[in-house]
């Protein structure tokens, strides 16, 4: 397989929340590539994490891209705040909007890239009418709530799905995934056609983060 860019995003929901700022100079001194912000709101998923002022309060320290990942029952209602707060990409969950072309519109708008999540359980088929829209898919290997599960690897196969759909329409969106992926299995989801791969605990638990990252890209 030619040797293709791909972009890691270390999720600071692995981090110690009592020193975030730390943990995005972590990110960046390791040569990662963007800081992913996993919001959750205890209603769509069973947790809740932070909301648009953690992403405000970190945006002065980087200039690397804050990718905020929206596991929220109202997407739409967090908009102004996370582009206010200065979110780079802003990815709301399929599952979750009955009016997703709306709300990528409305995210666009706002100065953010508009992104689509799926869960394990959401079919590829749902995004036949908006996968042209957004910057980035996002697709779960886990079921969406807390950090350290383990992959589920039927998921993977969505990946190959929305390559193949992305090339044969000419889409131009980045193809990010995210659960339970490790320095082990990450060459597996970039073999699928993934651009972005997300990772928390196999970043921040790594003692040489450098390296982590160089085996999350595959190399």
């Amino acid at each position: 397989m030619a040797q293709k860019n791909v972009l890691t995003a270390p999720s600071i929901l692995s981090a110690d929340f009592g020193r975030l700022a730390d943990a995005v100079q972590i990110i960046e001194e390791a040569g990662a590539d963007w800081v992913h912000f996993d919001v959750m709101d205890g209603s769509f998923v069973p947790n809740l994490t932070f909301g648009a002022k953690t992403a405000a309060d970190l945006r002065p320290i980087t200039k690397l891209p804050l990718d905020c990942h929206l596991m929220v029952s109202n997407p739409w209602d967090y908009i102004d705040s996370f582009s206010g707060a200065g979110a780079d990409y802003f990815t709301f969950h399929v599952e979750a909007a009955t009016h997703s072309t709306r709300v990528i519109r409305q995210i666009r708008d706002a100065g953010m890239k508009p992104g689509l999540a799926l869960v394990p359980g959401t079919p590829v088929h749902l995004l036949d009418e908006l996968a042209g829209d957004v910057d980035l898919i996002l697709v779960m290997l886990v079921n969406p709530g807390f950090g350290g599960q383990e992959l589920i690897p039927a998921c993977l196969e969505k990946l190959k799905t929305l390559a193949q759909i992305r090339e044969e329409r000419g889409y131009h969106y980045l193809l990010s995934v995210d659960g339970g992926i490790t320095t082990e299995n990450a060459l597996q989801a970039i073999e699928k056609g993934a651009d972005v791969i997300v990772a928390g605990s196999a970043f921040f638990a790594a003692q040489d983060k450098a390296a982590a990252v160089r085996k999350l890209k595959g190399r």
